[in-house]
């Protein structure tokens, strides 16, 4: 094969890979909407049916795809089977604060939350793997640090919401990368792990009238279903969009998700961007610019979101 043609290959399948790419970041993205048409479910609930659809079509997908040396590997390391179990209490928390602030009106600072887990995940990268930073990252964390600061002002209170999103999720992504399990065996392997508690739960909502499915309404009860594919969806594509385009760009399509989330409280859920939270966000937005023009890092890290 002659090298003109290596390059066009080579471009046909970055191409497809930042399709994939931008096809996980937006539906990411767009989950406010799924999650706030569930606005009549209680947001525990929510999250319980999330957790168990998801590992049973995980599950169905694996087996279906022969991923059985995966879950024997797993299995056969008591380390990676505690850090997969810590990492499924993690997306299981991140996951629950998140629906609970769409279907609260705080969709804005989910977005924000969501914005701040790369520069969390660069502290969590420096202080825990030791890894080197040059000044620009500094600069970086120091700016959204102002940011939240303001906020934190405004509020009265700290961002708990935010800071929550990107403590949990920037915790999750270090583990992942300690544990090193793909995605779609990744995520069924840690929802295992709280789907007793999720089944124990919905089974006493039920027993005490509370529950939901297949009652509150058709609308509901299939969207309750349907909320492991949803959640495992985007997953799968950003794992296929990685394998072919370099972590730099991935790592920038990463801001496709934070920006249609803000995009969505301001324009469709009426929620305001003013006066000191506007400057906070002016704040974040700067440290995303350094960030993202840092070239060292640039090229060293991506982040996903599963939110």
């Amino acid at each position: 094969m002659s090298g003109s043609e290596n390059a066009n290959k080579k471009r046909s399948v970055e191409a497809v890979g930042t399709l994939y790419g931008v096809a996980a970041y937006g539906l990411w993205g767009l989950f406010p909407l799924y999650w706030r048409a569930l606005s009549t479910v209680p947001p525990f609930q929510i999250l319980m049916h999330r957790i168990i659809w998801a590992f049973v079509f995980t599950l169905i997908l694996a087996l279906a795809l022969k991923r059985r040396d995966a879950l024997i590997a797993l299995l056969r390391s008591p380390r990676r089977l505690i850090t997969t179990a810590v990492a499924g209490v993690l997306v299981s928390a991140n996951w629950g604060i998140y629906i609970w602030a769409v279907n609260s009106g705080r969709i804005i600072e989910t977005s924000l939350g969501y914005y701040l887990t790369p520069l969390v995940s660069v502290l969590l990268g420096v202080t825990v793997l030791r890894e080197k930073v040059d000044r620009g990252i500094i600069a970086a964390c120091v700016i959204a640090a102002i940011g939240v600061g303001i906020l934190t002002v405004s509020y009265g209170k700290l961002p708990w919401v935010a800071l929550s999103l990107a403590l949990t999720f920037a915790t999750y992504g270090l583990i992942k990368k300690l544990t090193g399990l793909d995605a779609l065996t990744g995520l069924m392997a840690e929802t295992f792990f709280v789907f007793p508690f999720a089944i124990a739960y919905l089974w006493f909502e039920h027993a005490a009238g509370r529950g939901t499915f297949g009652i509150i309404g058709m609308k509901e009860t299939v969207m309750l279903a349907l909320a492991g594919v949803v959640t495992a969806i985007p997953l799968l594509a950003y794992a296929a969009g990685v394998k072919r385009i370099p972590l730099y760009r991935m790592g920038i399509l990463q801001y496709i998700s934070p920006t249609c989330q803000l995009a969505l409280g301001v324009l469709v859920f009426g929620e305001s961007v003013r006066g000191a939270r506007a400057v906070a966000f002016a704040c974040i937005l700067l440290a995303l610019i350094v960030f993202a023009l840092t070239r060292k890092h640039r090229k060293a890290i991506s982040f996903k979101s599963e939110c």
